[in-house]
């Protein structure tokens, strides 16, 4: 068992054989405080080898191990899907990449490849499908939504991704320059900046054996922090304009906008662009900046308990919030949900809690759970969170000795043939990014995994035998990243 992050030499993971390694999966995920990490396979050699990592939250703790198969002929691999629903996603990743066949998968369709997708289809007198997408109106990514509904009510949603073709995990393979790869990983997901340049940043700290100094442990903290009260603001004035609550809309709007401006006025980015960088700081937490954050979380709290006082005492609002769009605990902990679609059906799933990272390792942090797992609960939820990430805020800065943490450290050298993994606790729930050296010590393998890879099945779970009008207010209650996943 393992902490994260963590740097491990490939020779000391455990490899099993095949039937040994899903009997481990198995076991390990019947737990239900457990969860896969990732499981990716890597070409070593004429090998393919297969990482997977699994977190027990109550134990705090992470289990690596692997497997191995010949890369020629295609491997054919009895599939853990049929048995352990949260691992269809990452079969069907590896399928795709590899065209290894899963036997027994009970979905295994391309995950981001679009050409001649089976969709899913049902026969019957009164159904009928409808297309939402792939483009959409106003900034919204490029997805693609087809329902089969009964009248009115959804009788099934299947989600596709892939319109963005980006290829940022090949990029950080060709892209060597420790400034490029920052540029990178604060790039896969734009409203995550911060959060993924965290875990790019320590995963790279814990494979060159850098290590951080606590004010810059705790600068992180604050900008995570930060990033997550702005989006749970702008989430809430979105979730206000898809049930046509103006008033809610246009002040949650200005409240966030506070908040942007406020990290602006830190690094001369909105979003925190620039920020985080592995080492160092070219944006230490001087005297004035912390109080510039002090005045306006101040501000913000204010106000924010005035405008959720009135959305969540209005009858109208609460008509169209309660008891829509519900995922239980189990279908929560059957997906794998991480983050907040987690906590709002009831899982007590954090990586700030189980997994401590950065400044949290020296914070006990309890994270809010709500048990209706309905929009209500995700919109609550929200509304908890802003307010328990402006009171830790103000806890550190209270006690945070201004100091100089060091310029970043950009021509890393890294160990040879070493795994590394690294996990944060971004907005929407935790983000993992890992890597793999060879023998030299060059990274020739780089994996990213966004909390939206496990959660869109959530999306496609809360529509069922909804109204189909419901649909834009379950969406917007999730929120999930298209670019997360077509990476």
């Amino acid at each position: 068992m393992i902490a994260s992050p963590f740097i491990v030499p490939l020779i000391d993971i455990p490899v099993f054989d095949y039937p040994v390694f899903t009997d481990k999966v198995q076991g390990l995920l019947r737990d239900d405080s457990c969860h896969c990490v990732a499981y990716h396979a890597v070409p070593i050699g004429n090998l393919l080898r297969f990482f997977c990592c699994i977190a027990s939250d109550n134990e705090h703790k992470l289990f690596l191990f692997s497997h191995e198969q010949p890369a020629s002929p295609i491997p054919v691999l009895e599939s853990l899907s049929g048995s352990v629903p949260s691992m269809h996603m990452f079969e069907r990743e590896i399928a795709e990449q590899y065209g290894i066949r899963f036997n027994g998968h009970p979905w295994l369709k391309p995950l981001r490849i679009l050409g001649n997708y089976p969709f899913f289809s049902i026969e019957g007198e009164g159904l009928h499908e409808v297309g939402v997408g792939p483009i959409h109106a106003g900034v919204i990514e490029p997805g693609y939504f087809r329902f089969i509904c009964n009248g009115e009510k959804v009788l099934h949603l299947e989600i596709r991704l892939g319109f963005q073709h980006r290829g940022i995990e090949k990029l950080f393979l060709e892209k060597p320059g420790g400034i490029q790869r920052s540029v990178l990983a604060e790039s896969i997901a734009g409203d995550t900046a911060v959060g993924h340049s965290i875990a790019h940043a320590q995963l790279i700290e814990t494979l060159a054996g850098l290590e951080p100094s606590d004010s810059l442990r705790t600068e992180r903290v604050i900008a995570l922090e930060l990033e997550r009260i702005a989006v749970h603001i702008g989430d809430t004035a979105a979730l206000c304009t898809d049930i046509a609550y103006q008033f809610g809309q246009v002040v949650n709007e200005a409240l966030r906008t506070i908040i942007i401006n406020t990290t602006q006025a830190w690094c001369g980015n909105r979003f925190g662009k620039g920020l985080v960088r592995s080492g160092g700081s070219n944006y230490p937490l001087a005297k004035m900046i912390i109080e510039t954050i002090l005045t306006n979380i101040r501000e913000v709290e204010e106000r924010y308990a005035q405008i959720t006082h009135e959305i969540f005492t209005n009858p109208s609002v609460l008509g169209r919030f309660e008891g829509v769009g519900k995922v239980s605990a189990m279908q929560a902990g059957k997906i794998g949900a991480v983050g907040m679609a987690a906590r709002s059906s009831g899982f007590k799933r954090d990586i700030r809690w189980s997994h401590p990272f950065q400044g949290f390792q020296s914070i006990h942090y309890e994270p809010a759970i709500l048990p209706h797992g309905d929009a209500w609960s995700r919109a609550m939820l929200r509304k908890i969170e802003v307010e328990n990430s402006i009171q830790l805020v103000r806890e550190i800065l209270g006690n945070f000795i201004e100091s100089k943490p060091g310029r970043p450290v950009y021509n890393n050298k890294f160990p040879p043939s070493s795994f590394a993994l690294s996990l944060v606790e971004g907005w929407r729930g935790e983000i993992m990014q890992s890597a793999v050296t060879d023998e030299k010590g060059n990274i020739i393998h780089y994996k990213v995994k966004d909390p939206s890879f496990h959660n869109w099945m959530a999306l496609a779970l809360a529509v069922r035998n909804q109204e189909i009008s419901d649909f834009p207010l379950c969406n917007k209650s999730y929120n999930l990243s298209y670019c997360g996943v077509d990476l």
